[in-house]
């Protein structure tokens, strides 16, 4: 048998297998009783990396099957007003939103050139794995809330991710303690006295309140302006350029909602990550019409509102038809079908990461733009097994595209479960 053939074979009868390893996954979700049934493309593992008074970071952790991690996890970072989040690198590409707040990010870009930029409510940032960098909340009076999507293509270990803390003493604690103290002095050319006083006096932990937050904004903002010279005159360009999802157009938008994709031609620095963003706002009741991704898997939180997803398994049963509120993550696997609808009690926004950095084109199932009008014709009717004069009237009933209007999809209890629920804080715990 040639080996065409058996890859062949091999790939069909993984096809076969995929909605059997689903259901095992949802079988063990519905065991342990974290939610209802059907809900496996909701991320519901979420683990608190660390917690300070100055700040926190969540990380809510994709699906593992059958002993092989998700290539994402999604990042929830909350900082204080006046703190501090400390120098480290990451062995993963991270890709951040600003969902609340201002703040000043300053990383290691080109070898060892320090950049800082300001980023702003709505924009979106790229730190790649293994460059140095810190955050800082100035504000006086608002909270940073960071929403991130963790590649681990590039951890240590698989579908894991670690920090190595640059700046630090007992806790967290610095990667430059790991040395022996006579080589460490050597190469600094201090004496293990002084090192030892700088090295063991941080231990308010990886978010820090800034006693003296004016000294420190000065300090950074002198070496901003010393390192923009630096860079004129070297022709280096600057990478600390973030890219404002708020201040970019639509690319689709009618009186149902509308939607953004921002890929590697709109904002450079996601080439070298291969991961995308969109963000997509739906009127009270309007639903994205069914659709594929063709080229990623799909990553999502839910930013305000509830609303209904709906995933289809690649047999045509129901995969998971699942209610989510404010702070759900959820994923869509590349290729399988599905559609969100806002609930009826008012707009649901999202937003999320795919991993695919290239345009994605999804492939609309249904409207006015669906790939059924593309493919309508006695082909088609025939697979249908109905006339071609009965399809094309069900295919041009709806005249709309995209985001449709739709009817009540959500149960009639959602308005009193989520009233009963109260507000959820998008993984960001305030206690």
């Amino acid at each position: 048998m040639g080996m065409s053939m058996m890859k062949g074979k091999a790939t069909f009868f993984l096809l076969l297998l995929l909605p059997v390893f689903f259901s095992v996954g949802y079988a063990r979700e519905e065991e342990r009783g974290e939610r209802g049934r059907g809900e496996i493309f909701l991320l519901q593992h979420s683990k608190q990396v660390f917690q300070t008074d100055a700040g926190q970071m969540r990380v809510v952790r994709g699906l593992r099957t059958k002993g092989v991690e998700s290539p994402m996890h999604i990042g929830f970072i909350t900082m204080e007003p006046n703190t501090f989040f400390i120098p480290q690198y990451i062995d993963s590409n991270l890709i951040i939103f600003v969902h609340e707040g201002e703040g000043k990010i300053g990383r290691i870009s080109h070898g060892r050139q320090l950049e800082e930029g300001q980023l702003k409510v709505g924009d979106v940032y790229r730190i790649p794995a293994g460059s140095a960098f810190y955050l800082m909340n100035n504000g006086k009076d608002q909270r940073l809330q960071i929403i991130c999507g963790i590649d681990t293509s590039e951890s240590i270990q698989s579908g894991l991710f670690q920090s190595f803390f640059i700046g630090g003493g007992s806790y967290p604690r610095s990667v430059l303690r790991g040395f022996d103290q006579t080589t460490l002095a050597a190469a600094f050319n201090v004496s293990s006295s002084e090192l030892e006083d700088i090295l063991i006096g941080q231990e308010g932990g990886p978010i820090i309140f800034v006693k003296d937050a004016d000294h420190l904004d000065r300090w950074t903002s002198t070496w901003t302006e010393l390192l923009k010279s630096e860079y004129r005159h070297r022709g280096v360009p600057s990478t600390t350029a973030s890219y404002s999802l708020y201040d970019r157009k639509p690319d689709f938008k009618n009186n149902y909602g509308w939607s953004v994709a921002v890929d590697e031609e709109d904002f450079s620095a996601l080439r070298h990550s291969g991961i995308g963003v969109y963000y997509v706002n739906l009127t009270a009741g309007s639903m994205m019409a069914p659709h594929v991704n063709p080229t990623a898997t799909e990553y999502g939180v839910v930013l305000r509102g509830s609303g209904l997803i709906e995933v289809v398994f690649p047999n045509g049963t129901t995969a998971m038809t699942a209610e989510v509120d404010e702070g759900d993550v959820f994923w869509v696997p590349r290729y399988f079908p599905f559609c969100q609808t806002a609930s009826m009690i008012g707009p649901m926004e999202f937003f999320g990461f795919t991993t695919s950095a290239r345009k994605n084109r999804p492939q609309f199932l249904v409207g006015a733009s669906s790939i059924l009008h593309t493919m309508s014709g006695p082909e088609l009717a025939t697979a249908f097994d109905v006339s071609e004069e009965r399809l094309q009237k069900l295919i041009d009933a709806q005249r709309e595209s995209i985001i449709l209007p739709s009817t009540p999809a959500v149960p009639e209890n959602t308005q009193q479960q989520q009233a009963n629920n109260g507000r959820r804080n998008l993984g960001f715990n305030y206690s």
